[in-house]
């Protein structure tokens, strides 16, 4: 019998973790195993992690005595299934954990996809629940596994980043400011403004100073400031900040500086993961001037998208988006492979090791 391998992440020490090594339980009726064939692990998964209990990210794939594991975007196969709709051999991509093999619950099974209508998931967003069956895929779909990992994810939250400011005009910002401009999702919406003949805001990339050769180098930003420097931005014009890094302090030097000319802010990521958990940014800097920070939550995009363009128009849009923003990339993937080596790779990541010039890919198959 196979052995099942995960990493649990102590959900208030994110540095603490805790490989678990157990023999299969029994497969429920009703339900698939999925072996676990690749998934990618980037900044975002940190996110998901600080994230994990004011957004509900650790009720996924719940785990036990205050650990938790971290959800990510992958891909696996059907390796055993005791659901008539859902074929052994099936692959299917969807969110799943940093694990080697997860048992999932199909329902609302379509040709492409189907849910996952386990108990514990039916209060979690829908767009997370869903697996696509990939086997009726385009080629050239199924040739893009590894950017469907790694990529598109982050790429669909830029995506309706984009769309929820050009929803509402920009809140009449003449600059969108992106914090952690070297993120990809950050990337990702600065290439969507940039592209956009229509878009005649500025689009400004905040970033570490160790990083501001390789954010210039995209080329889809119209001015890179590095953090410390904020003196330089002009101040005089209204600007919308989107702050994938999760940095309070930032936060209000930002807020300071534009006073009543900081039209919106929402935060996206958590990049800075140790400046404060969600809570603590939305609540913890008190008042600021400007607009009250918020948190951009991109399935209430996609829902309200879907009720105005019906079907899965939106998700489309989004993922054709992804495709196109993937092509652009000059980043090199790396393979991480075992249990172990995805341990450090975690603390890599919260420590700030990896290179925004690299994406991080995990097998954990045998």
């Amino acid at each position: 019998m196979a052995e099942l391998n995960e990493l649990w992440v102590d959900r208030d020490s994110l540095r603490k973790t805790r490989i678990v090594r157990r023999e299969m339980p029994d497969l429920d009726d009703g339900c698939v195993r999925v072996a676990i064939d690749m998934f990618a692990v980037t900044a975002n998964n940190v996110s998901y992690a600080n994230a994990g209990d004011s957004i509900g990210y650790w009720n996924f794939y719940p785990a036990e005595d205050g650990w938790g594991r971290v959800p990510v975007w992958g891909f696996g196969d059907v390796v055993q299934s005791r659901c008539a709709d859902i074929s052994v051999g099936e692959r299917i991509r969807g969110f799943l954990p940093m694990a080697s093999h997860v048992d999932l619950r199909p329902g609302e099974v379509s040709a492409g996809q189907f849910t996952d209508v386990a108990g514990h998931r039916q209060s979690l967003p829908g767009v997370y629940n869903t697996y696509e069956r990939t086997s009726g895929e385009p080629e050239q779909m199924k040739g893009m596994e590894v950017e469907r990992c790694l990529y598109f994810p982050l790429f669909v939250t830029s995506f309706f980043l984009y769309d929820y400011l050009v929803d509402n005009d920009f809140f009449k910002a003449g600059q969108i400011l992106i914090g952690s401009a070297s993120s990809k999702t950050g990337y990702g919406l600065a290439h969507l403004l940039h592209e956009d003949a229509n878009v005649s805001q500025r689009v400004v990339g905040l970033t570490s100073a160790g990083n501001t050769g390789f954010v210039e180098g995209l080329g889809c930003y119209d001015q890179v400031v590095a953090y410390g420097n904020e003196a330089e931005l002009d101040s005089s014009l209204p600007a919308a900040y989107v702050d994938m890094s999760g940095d309070t302090s930032l936060l209000v030097r930002l807020h300071t500086l534009f006073g009543d000319g900081m039209k919106e802010s929402c935060l996206v990521g958590l990049t800075h993961w140790e400046a404060g958990k969600v809570d603590d940014l939305l609540n913890g800097p008190g008042d600021l001037p400007g607009a009250q920070p918020h948190f951009f939550f991109a399935p209430a995009q996609i829902e309200k998208r879907n009720a105005e363009w019906g079907g899965n128009i939106a998700i489309t849009r989004a993922a054709e988006a992804s495709a196109r923003i993937s092509a652009t990339l000059p980043l090199e993937v790396t393979w991480t492979r075992g249990i172990e080596d995805l341990k450090t790779l975690w603390l890599d990541l919260l420590d700030n090791k990896v290179a925004p010039s690299t994406g991080q890919m995990v097998s954990l198959a045998v």
